[in-house]
């Protein structure tokens, strides 16, 4: 599954406010109001990876029906599932069933590719469906340019393309760039597009939110996967320091009409004080 990004003009800060929550940590997962672990998913994948490795397609089969079941998968270990399913079905000759696994395996990752040292009856099949794929879903988010600190910021998620249906819900992981911990904002997925305002970020400097998103199906299970924590996209921050108290309008309304009340005075005593000699003449009988 492919997430595009770009940047976007003319935008407002109208929409539905995200609160944030803080992330839930490596293998678990957000329930709606808590973070679980994710449970013997991954472990039963690769008990199932191994047991290909041996040729035993019989026992992969089970640990992987097993993994499929076994709770809400990351989108690695999603991949990983659909892409072993995909390989064990070609190992005994089922290739509508192969050709499923692999169809799945593109809509979640288009840019996937098989190891060249599996047996062409996996690759054979995998290269078949690659030629044929319709892509997958696809998110467009979208922001304004100049955002700056202290404003909330909002982004434009549109689905572009969804072809299994799948998409259900997403979190967007947010931070400001040097923080330790991520936070994250749930939203369904409902029509083709939507405004979200994150929060204003509070600093005094110039900062980047940094961000990236996930998307799940009905049950849970990563299905979208967009940048990640060790390489996030960034929504530069500019910071307009504040204007200097001597600056502000009204001490510059204050300072004027202090200005002109002094110079009405001083006009008006040099108008109003005696001079200093008194006309008149003298005459001597």
């Amino acid at each position: 599954m492919v997430l595009a990004l770009a940047a976007c003009h003319g935008q407002t800060s109208k929409g539905l406010p995200l609160s944030l929550r803080e992330a839930c940590p490596a293998a678990h997962y957000w329930d709606g109001s808590a973070c679980k672990p994710r449970g013997a998913g991954a472990a039963k994948i690769a008990a199932g990876k191994a047991a290909l490795v041996n040729q035993d397609v019989d026992a992969a089969k089970v640990e992987l029906d097993a993994a499929q079941a076994a709770g809400p998968l990351d989108h690695d270990a999603n991949v990983t599932l659909w892409e072993q399913r995909g390989i064990a079905a070609a190992y005994v000759d089922d290739e509508p069933g192969a050709a499923a696994a692999f169809d799945m395996l593109l809509a979640l990752d288009p840019g996937h590719i098989l190891s060249y040292r599996l047996s062409p009856k996996a690759t054979f099949v995998f290269e078949k469906v690659r030629d044929q794929k319709k892509g997958g879903a696809q998110i467009d988010v979208n922001w304004q340019f100049g955002q700056k600190v202290g404003d909330p910021v909002p982004l434009d998620l549109e689905v572009v393309a969804d072809p299994k249906a799948f998409l259900k819900a997403a979190t967007v992981f947010v931070r400001t760039r040097g923080d330790a911990v991520w936070r994250a904002a749930d939203l369904a997925v409902t029509g083709r597009a939507k405004r979200v305002v994150l929060p204003a970020v509070t600093a005094t400097k110039p900062v980047s939110l940094e961000l990236y998103v996930r998307g799940y199906d009905d049950r849970g299970n990563e299905v979208l996967a967009w940048a990640d924590a060790t390489k996030p996209r960034e929504i530069p921050l500019r910071y307009d320091p504040p204007t200097p108290w001597y600056r502000k309008w009204w001490v510059i309304t204050i300072a004027g009409s202090v200005l002109v009340g002094g110079t009405a005075t001083i006009v008006y005593v040099a108008t109003r004080e005696p001079p200093d000699t008194v006309g008149g003449g003298v005459s001597v009988k």
